[in-house]
């Protein structure tokens, strides 16, 4: 069985696709929702999914009452498409922060206050919140903001540029979190394992956590990354 966010994935690159081929141009308005989704095969929840992704990206906004406007991402989004994000598909998103995450909490573990352990602590319990009360959209703003409350708490200033291409990025696969709530338990449990490993001043155990979700929430996207085979793992 396919799973939605893998479906909106599938969606998202065609759809870039189309439009770097000119298929519609800047200015131009996307067709309908029930057209656009008999033309790709999906259902229009799975259409919309994939167009807030685009949207993220600044490649497309959505006009209430008249439909999806095609962007021109040289000009008034000019800097969303060059940081790069904008031609990052998931897989990019996702190798980007197994790269940089790991390494992250591994430094974080190393110098972190009781207090910044408690700040991350209080924000999976939003998580956790969230989770029983059903609330998908709570707990993926949870997610995103437990991540880039990790991403602040490295004190190099020249790591802090490459830190911020990270949770653009991790923005940017915010749609597919949002389309598989059903995932978001083992999200806050993989999360915890690596609040668990900082806690501990524990380095090489946070990092390694934190390979492990990145690798599971590939898969929970369809996406089985392509990793070296020195590399370390869990």
């Amino acid at each position: 069985m396919i799973s939605s966010s893998t479906v909106v994935n599938s969606v998202v690159e065609k759809l870039r696709q189309a439009l770097a081929r000119g298929q519609w141009r800047s200015g131009d308005m996307l067709p309908g929702q029930r057209e656009l989704a008999e033309q790709l095969g999906i259902s229009r929840p799975s259409l919309r999914e994939a167009v807030t992704v685009l949207e993220t990206l600044g490649l497309v906004r959505s006009m209430p009452g008249k439909g999806v406007l095609v962007l021109d991402t040289d000009a008034s989004d000019a800097a969303v498409a060059h940081s790069g994000v904008a031609q990052a598909s998931l897989e990019d998103v996702l190798q980007l922060r197994y790269t940089l995450e790991p390494f992250i909490v591994g430094l974080v573990a190393q110098s972190i206050s009781s207090k910044e352990i408690g700040q991350l602590r209080l924000t999976l319990m939003d998580m956790r919140e969230a989770l029983e009360e059903q609330d998908s959209e709570a707990g993926v703003n949870a997610y995103i903001a437990f991540h880039e409350e990790l991403f602040t708490l490295t004190a190099n200033p020249i790591f802090q540029s490459v830190v911020q291409q990270t949770s653009n990025a991790l923005k940017q696969s915010a749609a597919v979190l949002r389309n598989s709530p059903e995932h978001l338990a083992a999200r806050l449990e993989e999360n915890e394992a690596v609040v668990r490993a900082i806690r501990n001043k524990n380095s090489a155990q946070a990092s390694a956590q934190m390979r492990h979700h990145i690798l599971q929430e590939g898969r929970r996207m369809g996406i089985e990354l392509n990793i070296p085979d020195d590399h370390p793992g869990l």
